[in-house]
C-alpha cells in the first residue's frame, strides 16, 4: 500500500485522512502538534498518529523516512519547512497553499530533490481543482479568448453583516484579501489589486458578488500566457462582503496589521461546518 503522511488534523487534514483511508489503497500516518486533535481523529478513524512540531525540520525528516509522500494540511507559512524535510527524506510532497511566495519557495526546493520525487503545491480547491477544470475546458478550443474562474467557500446560513462564516484558514483568507493578484489582460501578465473589479451574478436564483483575490490561479498564468487574451480569478461571496473587507483592510489599514485582523475576525466571525462551495468557470474562444 502507498504510504502517506498527512500533517495537520484540521477540517481539511481530517477530510483527506478519511478519504484516503476509506479508499483502501493507502497506509495513513497523521501528525499534529496537538495530541487532543489526534485523539479526536482516531476516535472515528483507525489510523496511526504521531505528535510532531513541523518547525523541527530534522525531526520531521526522520519521521518521513520510509514514507512515499507527505501531504501538508498546515498553515502556508510552515510549508517550506515541510518541503525541505520531504526533500531530505526523499519523499514526494503535496500541499494546499494559495500563497504565491510559499509556492515559489517550494518550487525552488523541488529543484534539489532526486529524480522520481513529485513536489506539487497548490492542490486545494483554488488553486487546485479550479485550475484543472479551467484547463480541461480550454482543451476543447482551437483558439482561446477569455478564461474566467470564480470560486467561493460560503456559509449556507449567513447571519451577520459580513454575510460570512469562517470555514477554513483565517490566515489564508487574509492572504487572499491583501496580496497582489495575478491575471492576464490583453495578452499580458499583470498584477491586479485585491478586492477590486467587483462583479455580480446569480446562480439558481441566489445573488453573489465576485472580486479579485490572490493565489487562486495557481500557475495557470504561466501555462496560458501567450495563448489567451483574458485570464482572471475572483472569489465569490454574498453581496456586501467586499465592501466591509475593503473597509477593514484598506480604509483602516489592517492589511499591514494582519495579526490584528486575524484576531478581530476569529473573535467576531462565527465558525461553521454548514458550508457550500460555489464553482463557476467560463471559457470562450
Amino acid at each position: 500500500m502507498y504510504k502517506v503522511t498527512i500533517l495537520g488534523t484540521g477540517k481539511i487534514g481530517s477530510a483527506i485522512a478519511k478519504l484516503l483511508h476509506y479508499s483502501g489503497d493507502y497506509s495513513i500516518l497523521v501528525g499534529d502538534i496537538d495530541p487532543r486533535a489526534l485523539e479526536n481523529l482516531t476516535a472515528s478513524l483507525p489510523v496511526n498518529t504521531f505528535v510532531i512540531d513541523v518547525t523541527n525540520e530534522v525531526a520531521l525528516a526522520e519521521k518521513l523516512e520510509g514514507q512515499d509522500c507527505v501531504v501538508s494540511a498546515c498553515s502556508y507559512e510552515v510549508n517550506p519547512i515541510i518541503a525541505r524535510a520531504a526533500a531530505k527524506a526523499g519523499v514526494s510532497y503535496f500541499d494546499l497553499t494559495e500563497d504565491v511566495a510559499t509556492t515559489n519557495a517550494v518550487r525552488s526546493i523541488a529543484e534539489t530533490t532526486p529524480d522520481g520525487s513529485i513536489f506539487a503545491p497548490q492542490c486545494g480547491l483554488a488553486p487546485g481543482f479550479i485550475g484543472i477544470l479551467a484547463h480541461h475546458l480550454c482543451s476543447g478550443f482551437e483558439k482561446l479568448d477569455e478564461v474566467k474562474m470564480r470560486v467561493g467557500a460560503l456559509p449556507q446560513y449567513p447571519s451577520n453583516m459580513m454575510m460570512y462564516n469562517l470555514t477554513w484558514s483565517t490566515k489564508g483568507l487574509i492572504n487572499e484579501y491583501c496580496n497582489p493578484c495575478e491575471a492576464i489582460d490583453n495578452g499580458r501578465k499583470i498584477e491586479a489589486m485585491p478586492l477590486e473589479e467587483v462583479e455580480h451574478f446569480s446562480v439558481d436564483g441566489v445573488n453573489y458578488e465576485a472580486f479579485n483575490t490572490s493565489g487562486g490561479l495557481g500557475t495557470l498564468c504561466e501555462t496560458l500566457e501567450g495563448q489567451v487574451r483574458t485570464l482572471n480569478y475572483k472569489t465569490v461571496r454574498y453581496p456586501g462582503h467586499q465592501y466591509l473587507m475593503k473597509f477593514l483592510t484598506q480604509e483602516l489599514g489592517l492589511s499591514d496589521r494582519r495579526e490584528l485582523l486575524q484576531e478581530i475576525l476569529e473573535n467576531s466571525i462565527p465558525i461553521t461546518k454548514q458550508d457550500v462551495v460555489v464553482i463557476f468557470c467560463t471559457v470562450t474562444g
